[in-house]
């Protein structure tokens, strides 16, 4: 009898989702995807690493200094996953720079833009050029602080770029003595980083357009900081804090204000990492690793600039269009191109949406239109994540002007945007919206919207659930997908979650919608053992399922016993994974990809094939303890055999991509599939192009006539 929950068939959490960067790098890396796309790349894996360090390692340390030895599911106490987490991210980081520096640069200089990254490289036009820009805008925004025995070691901000040097007064004292003191300044993040310089003459090697970056301009003009010293040495470093926090949402009378407290705290968390340029001083990094009490498994050597995420700004420069991917606006959604309103439209059927191949302006249309009909007598809104001038939300402030019912749930403890969520919320109570701020001890992550209209007929209830935030801003460069639907079964469980909520009434049954943390767990390992029984009995069976992430050990011991029935297994797994492939007697029979490309990889949707008649459900919930036990979750199924389809051909053709796509190994590495002898495709580009040509069928078969421009792309054979 095999022990599906044995630690040897699972991998562990933290260093899955180190190879999910590693994807990430990989995409950087390769010469395939156009230059400026392998800047925004290799950006993209500096910033995600730093929201690890902030989370998952500072977790991971939080748990050793409190002695908690229990192992996790891969049977690693949390020391071993700190020590394989350092030494596989120390690798990570040699490769990131090693990727910047001996490929990038090299590139970017052979395409016409240099990377300035000293002086000795400048003209004395261009010296001159830079002293007065650091004088009229650099230096009156500066502030050197200086350590000594009368001045307490400077606070050092999460994430802040930082100059530290060695100091020795030109003129010796006995309040100063005769050792070299330390200072630092900080690089001011309201200025941009990225500096171009004036136009070249093309030169040989040297391109026409060059820029240098903020801190070498700064180094290089330290001495008029310290008039009266003499600066022996000095080096850009750069930290991580603890950035995690727990509530005790029992003893918190104002949720909003504990967690507006907790947010202070973030400025003096734990220092976690340490990133100091490998040349920097021996004497400096030893004061820095002292008074900011690391070790040296936590300090990072960076041989280039720190904080890669400069990159992205870099891809903003004006120019270079050839060298990034051909810009693509989100196309029209064909059931909504006509003159009928909205709701018009959800009455004669459920319509699907595929964001950012469709746009998610009927999302927000949704709500700006309840907001204004008057026959809409309430609008009811989960918000979890959204964006800094949020359309949604003035419209649910003109709905409450209008004199609507308007709740809305803003989730506070969505992880880096507390502050904003705040800030939204104080907004929506003043404008007379009853603001909700979620259920004790559990994080609201489902989206849905509701809304309430009196008809002819009687009230009608029109619902919008999907699987991303309602972010107009993230929807742009997220892949979800959403239904709008005014099936009254739906409407009816809507009106239970928003009274579960607000009232904390839970019903005794449901009609077609499935909730975390009620029975999600429940029904998702019911539906998998329907499948194993299926497969057992000779029946059609199958499961193939997309997600973020796949980390919880009772849901992957129900694959493999699936998968040691015969149950064909395709999954899709952006990030973490935790279940192992081709083990035999074990998950013999389960595929697993990651799909890493121009968009983020968002949505959730899961297939079963229930003996030969298919069952298709989407949701805002990843499979993981925390999606399942710990956070307000919705999976909701999709009824019209329309969508079905619809659905279906998303899961075919990400299934068929052999571009984009990392498939998992038995050995537990991630590999692009073989093109031998195979047709090229690219999921994300594939849904590009249909979504355009869906709209241009429409517009066509509106007027004969007409002839549009659509946004031309790249062909799917590459």
């Amino acid at each position: 009898m095999v022990n599906f929950n044995d630690p040897k068939y699972y991998y562990n959490r933290e260093l899955s989702w180190l190879d999910f960067n590693e994807r990430i790098l990989e995409e950087a890396r390769d010469r395939r995807n156009l230059l400026f796309e392998r800047l925004k790349f290799l950006s993209i894996t500096s910033s995600n690493l730093d929201e690890f360090f902030m989370v998952r390692v500072a977790s991971i340390k939080d748990m050793i200094h409190a002695g908690y030895e229990k192992r996790d599911i891969a049977g690693m106490t949390p020391e071993e996953q700190l020590a394989a987490i350092q030494k596989k991210t120390h690798e990570m980081v040699d490769q990131q720079y090693s990727t910047y520096q001996r490929m990038l640069l090299r590139d970017l200089r052979e395409n016409g833009l240099e990377v300035v990254s000293s002086y000795e490289e400048l003209s004395e036009k261009e010296v001159d050029f830079l002293n007065r820009y650091f004088m009229e805008n650099v230096y009156p925004v500066l502030t050197p602080m200086a350590y000594d025995s009368s001045r307490p070691f400077p606070l050092v901000l999460n994430k802040t770029l930082n100059i530290a040097a060695l100091v020795k007064p030109k003129k010796l004292d006995k309040a100063h003595g005769e050792g070299p003191e330390f200072a630092m300044v900080q690089v001011p993040s309201v200025l941009p980083r990225i500096i171009e310089l004036p136009p070249r003459q093309k030169t040989g090697d040297h391109p026409e357009r060059a820029v240098i970056l903020l801190e070498t301009v700064i180094e290089q003009n330290l001495y008029r900081l310290f008039s009266n010293y003499e600066v022996l040495c000095m080096s850009p470093f750069r930290i991580m804090r603890n950035a995690d926090f727990t509530l005790d949402e029992e003893e918190a009378q104002d949720l909003l204000e504990e967690i507006s407290k907790q947010l202070k705290k973030r400025r003096r968390g734990e220092v976690i990492r340490l990133e100091i340029e490998d040349k920097a001083d021996k004497k400096l990094i030893r004061i820095l690793k002292e008074e900011l009490e690391i070790s040296n498994e936590d300090i990072y050597h960076i041989g280039g600039p720190l904080d890669l995420t400069f990159l992205m700004k870099m891809y903003g420069l004006s120019g270079f269009e050839e060298l990034k991917d051909p810009k693509y606006t989100p196309q029209p959604v064909p059931e909504l191109m006509n003159d009928q309103d909205i709701f018009a439209n959800i009455r004669q059927r459920d319509i699907f949406l595929h964001h950012p191949y469709e746009t998610f302006d009927p999302v927000v249309n949704f709500v700006q239109t309840a907001a204004r009909d008057p026959q809409v007598l309430a609008i009811k809104q989960t918000l979890y994540r959204v964006s800094s001038t949020s359309p949604i939300i003035a419209a649910l402030e003109e709905a409450a002007a209008n004199g609507k019912q308007v709740s809305v749930l803003v989730e506070l403890k969505a992880r880096f945007d507390e502050e904003n969520n705040i800030i939204w919320a104080k907004r929506l109570e003043k404008a007379g919206c009853h603001v909700i701020y979620g259920l004790l001890g559990l994080k609201t992550h489902s989206k849905i919207t509701l809304v309430v209209r009196h008809e002819e007929e009687g009230i009608r209830r029109y619902v919008h659930l999907g699987t991303g935030n309602y972010n107009d801003s993230t929807a742009k460069l997220y892949t979800d997908c959403g239904i709008f639907t005014a099936d009254p079964r739906i409407g009816e469980d809507a009106t239970a979650v928003f009274n579960m909520l607000s009232g904390y009434s839970e019903p005794e049954s449901w009609n077609e919608l499935l909730c975390a943390p009620l029975w999600l767990r429940k029904w998702l390992l019911a539906r998998i053992k329907r499948e194993t029984e299926n497969a057992r009995a000779g029946k059609p069976s199958g499961i193939v399922a997309k997600m973020n992430s796949l980390c919880d050990r009772e849901v992957i011991a129900a694959l493999y016993e699936a998968s040691a029935a015969g149950v064909p297994i395709d999954l899709i797994v952006r990030g973490i994974c935790c279940l192992r492939t081709g083990i035999p007697g074990v998950s013999e029979t389960i595929r697993v990809r990651s799909i890493v490309g121009r968009y983020l990889e968002h949505a959730r949707i899961t297939r079963f094939e229930n003996g030969g008649e298919p069952l298709y459900y989407m949701g805002s919930a990843d499979w993981m303890p925390r999606n399942l036990d710990k956070r307000v979750e919705i999976v909701f199924p999709v009824l019209s055999e329309e969508n079905k389809q619809k659905v279906q051909h998303v899961l075919d053709v990400q299934l068929a991509d052999n571009l984009k796509a990392h498939e998992l190994t038995p050995e537990g590495t991630y590999e692009k599939p073989d093109l031998r002898g195979k047709r090229k495709l690219s999921s994300q580009i594939a849904f590009m192009e249909e979504a355009v040509e869906a709209a241009r069928a429409v517009e066509q078969e509106k007027d004969p006539k007409l002839t549009r421009i659509f946004i031309p792309m790249e062909s799917r054979e590459e």
